[in-house]
């Protein structure tokens, strides 16, 4: 069993879902994003979480993270936001909702109801209003429609587009257009249809700061887990804390330390503590070398010599450490975006990289 944790706390998740709920209407619907492992926390444990919690949609990216969930029996409905081509018809047999966001898969989607015979399968339309990656175009929409209409394997749920840049106040322009381009592609869609699928475009920045844009859902994704891009997540909590115990501690002097042997230790005698963590579990290479300090025993301790793959050592000298003491490397102190900040890189990063061998575990 691998030593560390990534300590998943229920009471913090369900207070930033609370506080994006507060920010919405009660018929708002919400997805929750549980793609890439639940961004890194555990795909399953925050599933049946935010189940508990009243969500009413989830998302993931690949077929296979959908299957996985309702294998663990998770019965909230699930997007497919990158559903790609192949394997549709395993997708349908779990019951699963692809989104369609080209001709080409639509084509491919309903050969596989056909075969299956399902009729008015659920599906959700995905339009492209600036983002620039996938989806349906203002000028494909009359194709779109009557392609639509002659299928009666289909069923459109929801219609949908994704905001690029919600969270920059410098484009919200830019975000106002593509609000705007949604909205009216949405009534083209929906008039053809003759009914109102689900309408859904703010992610978690959206949600803080174009609430009367939140439509019939919005899809909460990096909020949930602690982090905003919109004030610095001064109201989130960080939804996990990922920690380790210390395994090794050594009195050395005169001595360098790790790989390339970048930590020195001169004559002055100095602590050495080992962590069973390395860049194979997400400790980032560019920690090391002193770079960054963890918390252990109430003291912030820094780094030393190179990250190892399984491995990392600290200079803990002055801290009072023994093997089996713990060291916190994201949770209150440092936080996420702290490290984030240090390596010019985001949360989301952070987060996912912790890899699937550190245990997940649900407290409080």
């Amino acid at each position: 069993m691998h030593h560390s944790t990534l300590k998943i706390s229920r009471r913090n998740l369900l207070h930033n879902y609370n506080y994006y709920h507060s920010k919405l209407s009660e018929s708002t619907k919400i997805l929750v994003l549980v793609k890439a492992n639940g961004y890194g926390h555990g795909d399953i444990e925050i599933s049946r979480l935010v189940e508990e919690f009243g969500a009413d949609y989830l998302g993931v990216a690949f077929p296979c993270e959908g299957i996985k969930l309702k294998k663990a029996g998770i019965k909230l409905p699930i997007i497919i936001l990158t559903p790609g081509t192949g394997g549709f018809e395993e997708l349908i047999e779990y019951g699963l909702e692809p989104s369609i966001a080209s001709f080409e898969t639509a084509l491919e989607f309903i050969r596989a109801a056909e075969k299956t015979g399902k009729k008015g399968y659920p599906i959700h339309l995905k339009l492209d209003t600036g983002m620039s990656r996938v989806g349906f175009r203002r000028e494909q929409l009359p194709e779109l429609t009557d392609f639509i209409r002659e299928n009666t394997y289909i069923y459109v749920k929801s219609v949908f587009s994704h905001l690029s840049s919600a969270e920059y106040i410098i484009h919200d322009n830019f975000t106002h257009n593509q609000i705007e381009e949604f909205s009216s592609m949405y009534g083209i869609i929906a008039q053809s249809l003759g009914y109102n699928p689900i309408k859904h475009i703010l992610n978690s920045s959206g949600i803080l700061r174009y609430p009367e844009s939140q439509f019939d859902m919005v899809r909460l994704g990096i909020g949930l887990y602690g982090s905003s891009y919109v004030d610095g997540s001064s109201y989130l909590m960080p939804a996990a804390e990922l920690q380790a115990p210390v395994i090794n501690v050594s009195k050395i002097r005169e001595r360098s330390v790790g790989y390339g042997r970048y930590g020195r230790i001169g004559h002055e005698e100095r602590e050495i503590a080992t962590i069973p963590l390395g860049y194979a579990d997400g400790i980032n290479r560019h920690l090391g070398r002193g770079n960054v300090s963890f918390s252990i025993n109430g003291h912030m301790a820094p780094t030393i010599g190179n990250i190892c793959m399984d491995m990392f050592m600290m200079d803990v000298t002055g801290c009072n450490v023994k093997v089996g003491d713990i060291v916190t490397i994201f949770g209150e102190n440092p936080s996420a975006i702290y490290l984030a900040n240090l390596l010019d890189t985001i949360t989301y990063e952070i987060f996912t990289s912790v890899s699937a061998r550190v245990k997940r575990i649900i407290c409080d």
